[in-house]
Parts: structure tokens; C-alpha cells; sequence
């Protein structure tokens, strides 16, 4: 049985004090569901990189089994690049993974196609899990346009890297149009992409393409979640908005590790 994930994603959202009453009220919330009897589900908070150390912190001092993941990564391993965040930085505070290819980044920040391979290589160089994003807008989704987008932004990142290499990545299918628009694909729709982009994989390997977790995002909350993880290709969730309230963040979870 593959992995269940819940992924939280802060995007540029936060401070120390929201940090501190966030785990605080996560880990009561934790408890009252105990989600530690979901032996199979992988929790990660994802905030901006600025706060990783501090929102680790406490996580340790509160004894939750959650896990951090940074919201970007450089796509080079040192030097001359103001700014950027290296894949040696994440590890070092503890990092397991990190978002790579997500919408905002690819939109707003020009990651093209090559970039987001960088980075996926950088992270795995230390051993860090790539959450690799993928998404069509609504022009390219009423164009039908909607798999081939999404299978060549997948096809790119597996055609660079080995079967073994693949193994260490996590998929997030967010249709553009849903992430942050309080709409979202039905149960239906979002399965029949989370089964194309499983399909894709096991053009590279089989074994692969049962054992990869595909996490579903855009507008996830507690009222939608239960339906996405009933389906059978979704594993998980990449939780934008609904992640920022603890309760309702740790409600999702609940329900991903029941499912």
C-alpha cells in the first residue's frame, strides 16, 4: 500500500508568533484526532524558508511526529546567487523535501522546464525528496490541452533521471485554475488526471508507477477532502489556504489517514 501524505503549504504567510500558536494549536488538534495511529500517513509543514528553523524548533519541543519541507530550492549547489536557497540549506535544518514546478513559481518567477530539472537534481544530490508539481491553467484545460501539459511537464523530469532517482519523488497535480480560487476539479475529475499521470509513469517503469505518491491540491479543504481521498489514484494532499488553521489542516489529515 503506497504512502498517504498531507503536505501544508504556507506560501508567503507567517511569523514567529503565528509559528509558535500554530503547533501549539496543530498539536492539540493532533492529539484530540490521534493521528499518530495512522502509522501510514507523512505530515509535512512547508512554510517560508525564512521561519523553517524556528517552526522546527517547535515541532521538536512539542514532540509531534511532523516532518518540514521547504517551499522552493536553487537549482545550483553555491556561489553568486543572491537570494537562493540551496539544497545543502534545507538539509541542514532538517529538511526532507521541498516543492519544485509549482504554478507560482513556474508562473511568476520564470522556473522553465530546465530549472525545475536543476532543482530536482540538486535536492536529490542531498537526499532530499522532490515534490514536483504539475498543473494546466483553465485556457489550456477548455482547449483540451489539459494531459498534454501535464505529461510534458512530468515527462521532462523522468526522461533526465533514472528509475532509481524517480523513486524519490513525490507528484502534486494542482490545476492552476483551482489553487486558490475556492474552486476545485470534482473527485472525478481529479482522479482520471491522478490515473493519466500514473500511467505516464508506468511508461518508465511499473513498479514505479504503483509505489509513487500523487498528491491532489487546489482549494483542498476539510469539506472536499474526504470525496479526493476516496479516490483510488489520489494519495494525499498538497493544502494550500486551509493549511494556514491548524484545526482544520489537522482535520484534513485525519481524514487522509482514515481514508
Amino acid at each position: 500500500m503506497r504512502p498517504k501524505v498531507v503536505a501544508g503549504n504556507w506560501k508567503m504567510n507567517g511569523d514567529q508568533a503565528f509559528s509558535r500558536d500554530y503547533i501549539k494549536s496543530f498539536k492539540a488538534s493532533w492529539d484530540s484526532y490521534s493521528l499518530k495511529q495512522y502509522s501510514g500517513l507523512s505530515v509535512f509543514i512547508i512554510p517560508p524558508a525564512i521561519l523553517i528553523p524556528g517552526v522546527q524548533a517547535c515541532i521538536d519541543d512539542s514532540d509531534l511526529d511532523v516532518l518540514v519541507a521547504g517551499q522552493n530550492v536553487a537549482g545550483y549547489e553555491s556561489g553568486a546567487y543572491t537570494g537562493e536557497i540551496s539544497a545543502s540549506m534545507l538539509h541542514d535544518f532538517s529538511c526532507k523535501a521541498a516543492l519544485v514546478g509549482h504554478s507560482e513559481r513556474r508562473a511568476l518567477f520564470g522556473d522553465t522546464d530546465n530549472i525545475v530539472i536543476d532543482k530536482v537534481k540538486q535536492l536529490l544530490a542531498r537526499g532530499l525528496g522532490p515534490i514536483l508539481c504539475l498543473g494546466e491553467s483553465l485556457e489550456e484545460r477548455e482547449q483540451g490541452l489539459a494531459e498534454r501539459v501535464v505529461k510534458a511537464q512530468l515527462e521532462v523530469v523522468l526522461d533526465t533521471l533514472e528509475v532509481s532517482e524517480c523513486a524519490l519523488l513525490s507528484l502534486a497535480y494542482e490545476p492552476v485554475w483551482a489553487i486558490g480560487t475556492g474552486k476545485t476539479a470534482t473527485p472525478e475529475e481529479a482522479q482520471a488526471m491522478h490515473e493519466f499521470i500514473r500511467q505516464i509513469v508506468a511508461d518508465k517503469s511499473v513498479e514505479l508507477a504503483e509505489e509513487i505518491v500523487i498528491l491532489y491540491g487546489g482549494s483542498v479543504n476539510s469539506a472536499n477532502a474526504d470525496s479526493l481521498f476516496r479516490q483510488k489514484d489520489i494519495d494525499g494532499a498538497l493544502v494550500g489556504g486551509a493549511s494556514l488553521k491548524p484545526d482544520e489542516f489537522a482535520e484534513i489529515c485525519h481524514l487522509c489517514g482514515r481514508s
